[in-house]
């Protein structure tokens, strides 16, 4: 089987440079495996695709299975890591225009996120779209009362009883802590069918687990082949040695392009199926690493689509950038050109090429550019986008942020600023 691999030859990094983290990413490694690190309490996702609950992925398997049979749009409401690597598989594996897995060709629920903002438009048109269809809900909140999911879920909420009287239960399913929580308690007095946000793993490490595997599920993705990509990638980086470990290798190329004064990392992505993937990686790195005046900030651009935008200022801007390609290695489908006689459009010239082989080539020459420019180009090579390797590359990203975090000298797994807006807004409430 292909691999997920590292290519830093555009990166300017000698492997020196790298060597001189040998014994640094050994101690973190082991105090991370030995669960002796900050934010150990936080670090399940690190053998969760080996010892994950069998029998609840079989309970979400079922359920996706009834929620394909009796719903047309499945409404997903949560925010930050609730949705968005949910979000990110299922945009990744689907279709560009319909409802239809790819790799299955099979058509599945419409589904539609909330809870992931406060927009009162946004709201109001979602009630709109969604009438007169057969509507399922899955909220997920470790707690039930974050402010934005939790406003979206009371309108829902009223929305399906009002539709479907005490039926709505059936059709609403619950993804919340295992033991304590308002959500919890709700779910158990009325009867929703409950999965569990693991204990031992936040947020924006949760793709992996029942708080993204049930919509990922209802979107027609393999979860056995996504958790198996995962268990591979978890035994290929179970590795301390620098020049085995592509993603150990990663964070410690982002943390000596940051020691030159490297402030931002562009996630650069050529096919626009993975958009979503790169804001769940901004999450990711942003929340695990931005903390006690640190971090990087991770930023994404769609190319070639941002070129005609952000093009001029990768290429002549402030050098305070590096860029990191996901190169996907095999289009999930491919056209060529076909020759014209009158030629108007000047593109005879690509007559049997391929608009992969095309896109390759702008990548190749794009990468060039910035390079020659003054920016720092890492690849990172994926074989094709399926569910086998987006669970791969979901666990190589992780670790690769926990160890990263760890060089930088922060705890990965807390996200202390994210309650001062909290507070701020529950007083301007008057909660």
């Amino acid at each position: 089987m292909d691999k997920i691999s590292l290519n830093y030859k555009n990166g300017n990094i000698k492997i020196d440079e790298i060597n001189k983290y040998d014994q640094r990413v050994k101690d973190i490694h082991k105090k991370m495996h030995n669960k002796e690190s900050e934010g150990n309490e936080y670090i399940g996702w690190l053998d969760y695709p080996e010892n994950y609950n069998r029998a609840e992925i079989e309970r979400i398997k079922k359920a996706a299975a009834k929620i394909t049979a009796d719903t047309e749009v499945m409404i997903v409401i949560g925010i930050g890591g609730s949705y968005l690597g949910a979000k990110a598989v299922i945009d990744a594996l689907g279709h560009s225009f319909c409802d239809m897995l790819e790799e299955a060709g099979k058509k599945y629920p419409h589904i539609l996120f909330a809870g992931n903002n406060l927009s009162s438009t946004y709201l109001c048109q979602l009630l709109e779209a969604i009438e007169g269809k057969d509507i399922s809900l899955n909220v997920i909140s470790k707690s039930g009362t974050t402010t934005e999911p939790a406003v979206a879920f009371r309108l829902l909420k009223d929305y399906m009883y009002e539709k479907y009287g005490e039926k709505a239960k059936e059709r609403i399913y619950v993804t919340t802590d295992g033991e304590h929580g308002n959500l919890r308690t709700l779910a158990l007095k009325e009867g929703y069918e409950l999965f569990t946000v693991p204990c031992d793993i936040g947020g924006r490490y949760s793709v992996l687990t029942p708080v993204g595997l049930l919509p990922i599920a209802v979107g027609g993705a393999n979860l056995d082949k996504l958790l198996e990509g995962a268990k591979d990638s978890m035994e290929k980086y179970n590795n301390d040695d620098l020049n085995e470990n592509d993603c150990y290798k990663y964070a410690v190329i982002r943390n000596i392009l940051y020691d030159r004064d490297k402030q931002v990392e562009f996630l650069i992505t050529y096919e626009p199926s993975l958009k979503s993937f790169s804001e769940w990686f901004m999450q990711l790195f942003g929340e695990s690493e931005g903390k006690g005046g640190k971090g990087l900030i991770p930023m994404a651009l769609s190319y070639t689509t941002d070129l005609h935008s952000m093009g001029q200022l990768i290429q002549d801007g402030t050098r305070s950038m590096f860029e990191t390609t996901i190169n996907i290695e095999t289009p999930r489908r491919d056209i060529s050109i076909k020759n014209q006689d009158d030629d108007l459009d000047d593109l005879n010239y690509l007559t049997g090429k391929s608009i992969d082989y095309i896109n390759k080539k702008a990548m190749e020459g794009v990468i060039k550019a910035h390079v020659d420019g003054g920016v720092p180009n890492l690849m990172i090579n994926v074989p094709k986008v399926n569910s086998y390797y987006m669970g791969g590359l979901i666990y190589f990203f992780e670790k690769a942020c926990a160890m990263s975090g760890y060089i930088l000298g922060v705890n990965p797994f807390n996200q202390p600023g994210v309650e001062t807006y909290k507070k701020n807004m529950f007083e301007l409430l008057g909660k």
